[in-house]
């Protein structure tokens, strides 16, 4: 143990200096925290999950959700204490032509999230399985996610800047499995993150663009090189004899950087392990914040064990992150980044530096600064026809 001096004089009068204490180099559990998980999409088999996790616990409720869906839970991070990641919302779903509750809830409860608008920050939307179909106050139309349909493209980076309004309705298609029967299901999963931006880029122009999953070949020995990875990818990094697979969506894993172009200083990864694994990172010593989401299995940070659907704060000192799978496969969320240490106020659907300018942000929207809302039942060509009738001035 060091003493918390660094110099004592020894009983010959003599000063004896010592050491400073040395920062550990390895990022450890600061603290865990389980958010709630509510029904929807089916809301019956969000219910069942929830009575299923009090008699056979949590775990199996987990493994059962990630087979069946019904449930979505939304990570209400503290923004000043996880700058600059504001939320984190994690959807698994599934819709059945079979199911007549569907047939009920759609005539009140849309499927999918109808136009709303943004502001001053980005949002990250990212197809685990099935995917969305995006429409926007700019006349853009996107078709994005986890399916063969979707061609890789599984990434929806949408910069909010100055105002946007958007809807994202699911893509409802049957499974692969159930293509040509009868009775079909479509599974639904993805994440949404939002990433705060620095006040200088929170009235830039309003973007969305789509990213394509791109496998790298990489080895110890030589690495790929980010130059050779085309803009609008995420890179997928396979290692270990594929023991191991990461996707990075922004930042950098190993000399292999997400080509992305993100204001805020921020790595977004997924990593999934097979049984009795291990995954090692060098986190930037900048990235004081440190968060991981386990979708599913458990894994182990030094002697700490996280069960699935566990939020995990990682200590802000060290590099060093150290994850191995335990009882399975394991499927986890890593974000990092640095604090933006600015003012934040946040609001529905605004993330502003201060209250006048999320008031100004609804003013805005109110006078349809940022185009007037649809309805999610026009057709394409009617909902062209609205945004050209009702432009964004941004």
């Amino acid at each position: 143990l060091y003493s918390s001096k660094t110099s004592v004089e020894d009983n010959m009068g003599e000063t004896i200096q010592y050491p400073p204490p040395q920062a550990s180099t390895q990022r450890g559990v600061a603290r865990i925290e389980k958010f709630a998980r509510l029904p929807v999409w089916p809301v019956w088999q969000g219910v069942f999950l929830f009575f299923a996790s009090k008699i056979f616990g949590e775990e199996v409720a987990a493994g059962w959700e990630n087979r069946i869906g019904g449930r979505v839970c939304p990570n209400f991070l503290t923004a000043e204490a996880t700058s600059p990641f504001v939320l984190l919302v994690h959807h698994r779903h599934s819709f059945s032509n079979w199911d007549p509750v569907k047939y009920i809830q759609q005539t009140f409860f849309p499927e999918g999230f109808p136009s709303h608008p943004h502001r001053g920050f980005i949002t990250v939307t990212y197809c685990l399985k099935g995917g969305m179909i995006h429409r926007d106050s700019l006349g853009i139309k996107q078709s994005y996610g986890a399916e063969k349909r979707h061609d890789s493209k599984h990434v929806q980076w949408l910069t909010a800047g100055a105002g946007i309004q958007h809807e994202e309705m699911w893509d409802i298609e049957p499974d692969v499995q159930d293509d040509g029967k009868l009775l079909w299901s479509s599974s639904q999963e993805l994440y949404q993150l939002w990433i705060n931006m620095p006040s200088d880029y929170k009235m830039s122009k309003p973007n969305a663009e789509l990213l394509e999953a791109y496998p790298v070949a990489s080895s110890t020995s030589s690495p790929a090189s980010s130059s050779t990875i085309p803009d609008n990818t995420t890179p997928v990094v396979k290692e270990n004899n594929d023991a191991t697979t990461t996707t990075v969506v922004a930042g950098e894993y190993k000399g292999i950087r997400a080509p992305v172009d993100c204001p805020t200083n921020v790595s977004m990864m997924r990593v999934q392990l097979s049984k009795d694994s291990s995954w090692t990172h060098n986190i930037p010593s900048s990235h004081e914040t440190a968060i991981i989401y386990v979708r599913k299995g458990s894994i182990q940070i030094g002697t700490q064990r996280i069960p699935p659907h566990y939020t995990v704060y990682l200590t802000s000192q060290g590099e060093e992150l150290s994850i191995q799978s335990l009882e399975g496969e394991a499927d986890i969320l890593l974000l990092s980044g640095e604090p933006l240490r600015e003012p934040i106020a946040s609001q529905g659907s605004m993330v502003m530096n201060t209250q006048p300018e999320i008031q100004q942000a609804y003013l805005d929207y109110q006078l349809g600064k940022m185009g007037l809302p649809w309805s999610e039942k026009l057709s394409d060509e009617e909902w062209q026809q609205h945004v050209k009738r009702n432009p964004s001035l941004y």
